[in-house]
This record gives C-alpha cells, structure tokens and sequence, in this order.
C-alpha cells in the first residue's frame, strides 16, 4: 500500500500538467488609474478582479497567436502626390549647419577639421587640444603628434571652425 501511494506521488511530481504553471493573479486598480498585478491581493482602497495567468512553455503544443497591428488607411488626394516633405524643426548646431552630418562624421574618422565644425566635432576628431589660446575673440587649438609635427585649428567667436582665407 505504501509502495502505491509513493509509486502515485512520484508519478505526479515526474509527469505535471500544464495547470500547474497557470496562476491566478490579482488585477489591482487605484482611484488613481494605475493598474498593479499581484498574487498576494489588492489594498482595500483598491478595486480587484482576478485574471489567470498563463505562460505556454514555447516549443510545446499549440502555437499562441500575437496581436495583429491595425493598418492604418491613407487617402490618396491629388494634393499628396504633389507636396513636399515639411521640415518643421531641425536641429541647429550653433554653427549655422555649415557641414552636413556625412561630411561631419567623415571629417571626424579622418582626423580632419572643416569650416563650420564645433569646438566638439574638433576634439572628438584630434582629441584634446596640448594648448588653447585665445586672443580678439578667437580661440586656437593646439596640437603636437608624436613626431613634433604641430597642428593649429582657428575658431570664431561663436566656436566655429574659421574657413581658410
């Protein structure tokens, strides 16, 4: 008898359903709004209901289908073949947008400066300056490499590379 009753427990612990990893949780919503899931309860100035929570093991059974996302419907008007992308808002980078962000990220992996690039596009592109000086509103930056050849980046008042004269 002991040996059927232990040969049951085994065969239950060895062999568990799909119920078992379902829980029952609590949907808890505030006056508030806000929206808390628990398996302890809610608070009593919570409202509660139940929700039953199942996580199906992936691989096994059938497959849970996702949620289809609405498409959205375009009316077609004579008036949208026609117009143009509206720029509302760009992104201004203290220099006037003298260089573009592809000339601006290429300048950059090249060590090189341009006309129009910020204080930061210089030093992300040659590093920290070993000297800064400034004089009648500009600023210059100076660099030495590791065989003494010397570097100077002029900028303007508003910290903009100068163009070359």
């Amino acid at each position: 008898m002991l040996r059927l009753l232990c040969a049951g427990i085994c065969a239950t612990l060895l062999y568990p359903t799909h119920l078992i990893f379902a829980s029952t949780v609590f949907r808890c919503e505030d006056a508030g709004g806000q929206i808390t899931y628990t398996r302890h309860g809610c608070p009593v100035t919570a409202d509660q209901q139940l929700q039953e929570a199942f996580n199906p093991t992936p691989g096994k059974g059938k497959p849970v289908p996702l949620a289809k996302a609405k498409k959205e419907k375009r009316s077609k008007s004579k008036t949208d073949k026609k117009s143009q992308p509206l720029v509302v808002g760009q992104k201004d980078d203290g220099c006037g947008n003298r260089v573009t962000g592809r000339e601006r990220r290429k300048a950059i992996v090249q060590q090189q400066e341009k006309s129009g690039m910020t204080q930061a596009d210089v030093e992300s592109s040659l590093g920290t300056p070993d000297k800064i000086t400034r004089q009648s509103g500009e600023t210059r930056y100076h660099y030495v490499d590791n065989e003494g050849n010397r570097r100077q980046v002029t900028f303007d008042e508003g910290g903009c590379v100068k163009g070359k004269r």
